[in-house]
């Protein structure tokens, strides 16, 4: 059986039919490479370098064994990064809106973790004019966010419908000034949602502030105040404010894809799922 690391050392002096630059492109020195070519040579019983002329040249015996040493080489090589690949298909990153995530896309990761054991799935949630940032910035393969507009170069968008949501147990509509439950600074909705009250000449004070879709949502049925909120998010104790009220009508707001080029076949899988996810229609439970 041959040793590779001897066959490694064979095939740098004949392709450079010199012992010192052989031993420089294997980073070893010429005296160790002249003692693997001689332990090759014991091994196999015959000469396989003739070290009698200017170039060191394989004899009839090395040229047979060089294409040999060659396949053999390849081969492990080839083993290597097939060993390599299963163990891991690299990292895949993410960035999603919060809303978006904890609402439908758990599902679709956990069986996208299940189905690609190898590849590391880190997924950000955050606020989209952050997570566009970072998008910009390479830091995601793949990117849905919440953005005004349909954007020029994502691979596709869908409309996210707005409405105004109020308590329908203890409302807060009326009070004066308005009562206000909003995202963080920075969060899309929370941007539009003030713009336009001002914009109609609204007097309003934020009552609660989180980063988190379900404690906004719990904070508006609790009576805390109004809010801007996707209309697939409502639930029956919410109470939808209706255009009679005055609320200015805020829409425009779209859910859109973006990739990375050189996406990995991991991917390009998780891709067409984000794709199909947000072509499926959703069913409202909006409240009147």
């Amino acid at each position: 059986m041959f040793d590779p690391i001897l066959l490694r050392s064979f095939v740098a002096v004949v392709d450079c039919a010199n012992f010192t630059r052989a031993a420089q492109r294997l980073h070893l020195t010429q005296s160790t490479v002249s003692q693997q070519i001689r332990r090759l040579e014991d091994s196999v019983g015959c000469k396989l370098l003739d070290r009698e002329q200017r170039r060191v040249m394989a004899t009839p015996e090395g040229e047979r064994l060089l294409a040999y040493a060659r396949r053999i080489l390849a081969l492990q090589e080839e083993a290597r990064e097939v060993l390599v690949d299963l163990q891991s298909e690299g990292v895949l990153r993410l960035g999603v809106p919060e809303d978006f995530a904890a609402e439908r896309l758990m599902p679709i990761l956990s069986r996208f973790g299940l189905e690609h054991p190898g590849v590391r799935l880190e997924v950000t949630c955050g606020l989209g004019p952050e997570l566009m940032r970072v998008y910009r910035q390479g830091e995601f393969d793949l990117l849905l966010v919440k953005q005004m507009g349909q954007g020029v170069d994502c691979l596709a968008c869908w409309p996210e419908p707005m409405c105004w949501v109020d308590s329908r147990s203890a409302p807060a509509f009326g009070r004066d000034p308005l009562a206000l439950v909003a995202f963080p600074v920075g969060g899309l909705y929370r941007n539009e949602m003030l713009h336009h009250l001002e914009m109609a000449g609204w007097h309003w004070r934020i009552n609660y502030s989180s980063a988190s879709l379900a404690s906004v949502c719990t904070a508006v049925a609790a009576g805390l105040g109004i809010s801007l909120l996707p209309t697939r998010v409502i639930g029956p104790q919410h109470k939808v404010l209706q255009a009679s009220s005055g609320l200015p009508d805020i829409q425009g707001v779209y859910l859109a894809l973006y990739a990375q080029p050189g996406l990995s076949h991991a991917g390009h899988l998780l891709l067409g799922q984000l794709r199909e996810l947000c072509e499926a229609p959703q069913p409202r439970t909006a409240a009147t």
